[in-house]
């Protein structure tokens, strides 16, 4: 049992289905979290948790505020008695706590009065509080602002001192020009002139090093202190993510720090343990319920920068949940990743456009580009092993893997670089067509929104208009039919997910592509399609104009 609850107290988290789920068919394997359909006890589960939250008036306000919404999450499960029932959870906290009743409990309770991370975080506010206090102090905004008006002071007096000796070398050459100099008496004062040059520099150099021996001694113990700072964070933070160990249904036992060892980074990033899906999964495995499928929904409004939709279900994220859930759900039998599924793993090129120097794919959906971290295929994989002797990186740009359509290859360096070149050049014309999941009401028009990628949720991409880049978009509607926009997409520049963004943010059309289980709901398909591809030859120097027709029915 958890640690700390009465058996009462986890009874009241198991809640039986108050609708009838005698019908519904139960999965035969869990839900693989990072793509999937909500199954119909995950569906009911999920109704029956909104409307607990609707009935909290006092809560609804903060969830359409400025702060967002949240996501949360439900685990249908089994329990010893073979009862069918569900838990549910929120990521993070809600409301800035993290045990409320209704939801299960956290993995470690953070904001516990009595842990060593507050303790900790005093300290490294401490340090805080030093460092801003002496990067705000009197002596040091005094010095610097000296140290900036004797350089320039310094600078001034040099330059003055140079237009003399400018001066008096015009005057020097005048007289030599003239049947009456002393030549001897120059040169003296030529050299004179030139060592109290010197002299002045010296006397500038000595006095700016000394104040900067002093700005520095501030830096070094400001340096210091940030560095102090940095290694106790990191220390604090892997004594909590200590405290965070994980089951999986074989009993095994693993922490954060540990399972993050693994991989790219190897280290956690911030928050690792407090989403709602491991939530679910400890407090199953710790009271012996089975679990039976799972569902993860965003509730509230969006943020400003993020792209969620009330009510929308939304696979488990990356970055904090994959090395997590893959460790959790072992021992249970998790259904296949539909995107590693036979019918991706094709070995049939579709050429649109073949010659000696390049070829042009028509890419299937859920096909990847490029080789990945998975054993998947990819066009890259198949074209090398069709064309074995061809030079360079073959695939000259880049299309999402649930997008489908034309892709331009290369076979050889030259003619790969010249096309690169026309893609930087923004020369080639692409044309993109899309089924938004509504109406949008302008014909036509230029979408101009920064992007980036989020770094706690890869691939994921966010508006941001400080750190993003640039990213433009033109579209034109084609056909408004049964709540569904046919529309065209030319991209200007060419982000990571950049049409399916400035397709889906409230900034943008507020409306995104059908299919787009990232930004909008999850169906059969991304119905995003690379329809037609304009540009010059490389080596005949002719127009190529291509197109390749996709059908969303």
């Amino acid at each position: 049992m958890y640690k700390g609850k009465s058996m009462v107290s986890v009874i009241n988290y198991f809640r039986k289905f108050e609708g009838d789920v005698c019908t519904f068919t139960r999965p035969e394997k869990f839900t693989f979290p990072f793509y999937y359909s909500p199954d119909e006890l995950s569906v009911q589960a999920a109704k029956e948790l909104q409307t607990y939250l609707l009935e909290r008036d006092e809560w609804n306000k903060e969830f359409w505020s400025e702060n967002g919404g949240k996501m949360f999450g439900v685990l249908v499960v089994e329990n010893e008695n073979n009862e069918i029932g569900y838990l549910s959870a929120f990521s993070g906290r809600l409301f800035g706590q993290n045990i409320l009743s209704f939801f299960v409990p956290p993995i470690y309770d953070i904001l516990d009065e009595n842990c060593f991370y507050h303790k900790g975080e005093e300290a490294l506010n401490q340090l805080t509080k030093q460092i801003i206090e002496l990067e705000n102090s009197e002596e040091l905004t005094n010095l610097t602002a000296y140290y900036q008006t004797e350089s320039a002071h310094s600078e001034q007096e040099i330059s003055n001192f140079k237009l003399q000796l400018k001066a008096s070398k015009k005057r020097r050459d005048e007289l030599r020009s003239s049947s009456f100099f002393d030549e001897e008496q120059l040169i003296k004062e030529s050299q004179r002139e030139r060592y109290q040059l010197k002299e002045l520099s010296n006397q500038w150099k000595k006095k700016l090093f000394d104040l900067k021996v002093q700005l520095d001694e501030y830096q070094e113990q400001i340096s210091a202190l940030k560095n102090h700072r940095k290694i106790l964070s990191a220390q604090l933070q892997e004594q909590l993510f200590r405290q965070y160990n994980l089951l999986n249904s074989k009993k095994e036992s693993k922490d954060v720090v540990e399972i993050f060892q693994s991989t790219t980074n190897g280290i956690p990033p911030s928050g690792a343990g407090d989403c709602a899906a491991p939530k679910l999964l400890q407090f199953a495995f710790q009271n012996n319920y089975k679990p039976i499928s799972m569902a993860e929904f965003w509730w509230g409004a969006s943020p400003k920068s993020e792209i969620r939709v009330h009510q929308n279900y939304y696979p488990a994220c990356k970055s904090k949940c994959e090395p997590i859930l893959n460790f959790m759900l072992q021992g249970l039998e998790v259904d296949d990743n539909p995107l590693l599924s036979s019918e991706n793993d094709s070995e049939i090129l579709d050429v649109v456009y073949e010659d000696e120097f390049l070829l042009v794919i028509n890419k299937p959906a859920n096909f990847l580009s490029v080789p990945g971290k998975t054993s998947l295929k990819s066009i890259y994989d198949l074209v090398k092993s069709k064309y074995p002797s061809a030079e360079g990186p073959l695939v000259v740009h880049r299309l999402d893997m649930a997008t489908s359509g034309l892709l331009l290859i290369a076979k050889t360096m030259s003619v790969y670089h010249d096309l690169q070149s026309q893609f930087i050049n923004r020369s080639i014309q692409k044309r993109y067509i899309a089924l938004l999941d509504g109406i949008i009401e302008n014909d036509e028009g230029i979408i101009d929104l920064p992007l980036r990628v989020d770094l706690e949720d890869r691939p994921r991409q966010l508006v941001c208009y400080e750190h993003g880049k640039s990213a433009k978009t033109k579209f034109k509607v084609i056909e408004r039919k049964d709540n569904k926009t046919l529309i065209y997409f030319y991209p200007i520049t060419g982000r990571t997910h950049q049409l399916r963004v400035h397709a889906a943010h409230h900034l943008g059309l507020n409306t995104p592509i059908v299919g787009d289980e990232l930004y909008g709901k999850h169906s059969t398909r991304l119905h995003l399609h690379a329809e037609s591809l304009e540009f010059v030859h490389p080596i005949l120097k002719n127009r190529i104009r291509l197109k390749a027709e996709v059908s969303f029915e």
